[in-house]
């Protein structure tokens, strides 16, 4: 599961989730994005952000 705050190994970063506010927040506002489009991508491409990084490149 993404978002576990005491894992500091790095496994998390390559996790976005759409359940936690200020994840879409940042992912939202990196891409320039609203959040609900965020969200959207997020629930679309699911949690890889390397998918979800893309996906909102493509909508740019």
């Amino acid at each position: 599961m993404a978002d576990n705050k005491k894992k500091t190994d790095g496994r998390d970063r390559a996790k976005v989730s759409a359940s936690e506010p200020y994840e879409v927040t940042y992912f939202a506002k990196k891409h320039g994005l609203a959040a609900e489009q965020a969200r959207e991508i997020i629930e679309k491409h699911g949690p890889s952000r390397e998918a979800c990084d893309a996906a909102a490149e493509r909508k740019r």
